[in-house]
């Protein structure tokens, strides 16, 4: 009998020639039928912490006064059986070739955003699929992606990826946790300049990940890892 899972999906560091040297896409998976209890634990876990339910939290606003609350963030996705998170790490963005390989960085981002996906699915379930909204194009971006994941796997009537639709990440507490995990696995891949001065909180998160997970989060995990798979893409 299949299932049907909502798959929360974000990206970090997209862009090239943004000075960084690396770009995560990610996603977190659940079965649809658990989507509204596992909003309304984020909730809960942001009121038990002092954080309005509507506040957002995201990596970038990960600070020593909120440590609690993404420690509990954390620990809760590791313990529900529920949610499963992959991504696909891509390091040296600048040194790509699109040229090469007679392709746009569009049609090379598109291509990665499946890699990351196709982890994701499987034959015999159905998929919905939400995309953080990051600027005017996202509309457009939703389109072409849903095209290039239907016909990669033959998906022509659209009875396993009934739909991709951008969303708010604001109005949605799963796509925050995305964030967060994309974030953090970001973080300990990103090359800084030797005068930076890493976040001391930011730090020990990724060490309870790396502790729960059992992952060191910059090399590929084992491809049946269905909690926390992490893929480290590199150019051929």
């Amino acid at each position: 009998m299949s299932k049907t899972y909502n798959v929360y999906c974000d990206e970090s560091c997209h862009l090239i020639h943004d000075g960084i040297n690396d770009m995560v896409i990610g996603a977190i998976w659940c079965d649809q039928q658990q989507v509204k209890k596992v909003n309304c634990d984020i909730r809960d876990i942001k009121k038990k912490n002092g954080i309005a339910p509507g506040a957002e939290l995201k990596w970038t606003k990960v600070a020593p006064v909120k440590r609690d609350v993404y420690e509990e963030l954390i620990h809760y996705f590791f313990d529900n059986p529920w949610l499963h998170f992959r991504c696909i790490v891509i390091p040296e963005k600048d040194n790509l070739d699109h040229e090469r390989f007679c392709q746009t960085h569009d049609d090379w981002y598109y291509k990665m955003y499946f890699d990351m996906l196709k982890g994701v699915f499987s034959s015999k379930d159905i998929y919905e699929i939400y995309i953080d909204i990051k600027d005017a194009h996202s509309n457009q971006k939703v389109k072409k992606l849903e095209e290039v994941c239907r016909n990669s796997i033959y998906d022509f009537t659209g009875e396993s990826i009934k739909r991709i639709q951008p969303i708010r990440s604001d109005e949605v507490q799963l796509m925050q946790l995305v964030d967060v995990l994309i974030g953090a696995v970001m973080y300990q891949n990103r090359r800084f300049p030797e005068e930076h001065k890493k976040s001391d909180t930011k730090l020990r998160l990724i060490e309870l990940i790396k502790k729960r997970s059992g992952y060191g989060l910059t090399k590929t995990t084992l491809l049946r890892e269905d909690k926390f798979n992490i893929f480290v893409w590199r150019a051929r």
